[in-house]
């Protein structure tokens, strides 16, 4: 049995490692995420995480293990996913400023026919920012590739005054769920 990541996400890769995974293969879906449905927060994650580990298993060959993720910011209802643009980044942040949003990571882990989807769902609360510290944080670049438009396990931890729940979630891969979904699957993470 091979274990497949399907994200490009090197976060999820290191992640994954961390686990003790250190041997498997990373093989992105190709589609493009829907997030036009009008679905909760944790519904569509869940099914995203579901779509993209589908697309993987249909391309592999049968026995593989295949691991999908997706990750949203959910804030007053309003779903953040990646900004499209410095602008979008900007509104993003100064929306998360001073308030409490919610992580939300859906995770589908599939093999032979056998599905598993969950979610984990981490809430963190933003110090106030200035819009000098908004603008200084965008032109890292670290922003742009991220849901919510910031990173928690990079320079963005200095806008985070706390959190409750799973910090890996928040990274992009729930990984205390995602051990517990792989015994399932036979896989042990701790012997």
């Amino acid at each position: 049995m091979s274990i497949i990541l399907a994200s490009q996400s090197p976060r999820r890769r290191a992640l994954l490692e961390q686990m003790g995974i250190t041997d498997f293969t990373v093989l992105p879906a190709r589609g493009q995420e829907d997030m036009s449905a009008e679905l909760t927060p944790e519904h569509l994650v869940e099914t995203l995480a579901l779509t993209k580990g589908r697309e993987v298993a249909a391309r592999t060959a049968a026995g593989n293990l295949v691991i999908a993720a997706d990750t949203v910011v959910a804030l007053h209802g309003e779903i953040l996913g990646k900004p499209q643009d410095e602008a979008d980044a900007y509104r993003m942040l100064q929306l998360l400023s001073g308030e409490t949003h919610a992580v939300h990571t859906g995770v589908a882990v599939l093999r032979d026919g056998q599905t598993l989807c969950e979610h984990e769902t981490t809430l963190v609360r933003f110090r106030p920012l200035s819009e000098r510290e908004i603008r200084a944080y965008i032109a890292t670049g670290e922003p742009m590739d991220k849901a919510g438009a910031y990173g928690i396990q990079g320079r963005g931890a200095v806008l985070i005054e706390g959190i409750q729940g799973d910090y890996c979630n928040v990274v992009g891969l729930p990984v205390c769920r995602l051990s517990r979904m792989l015994e399932t699957f036979g896989v042990r993470t701790l012997g």
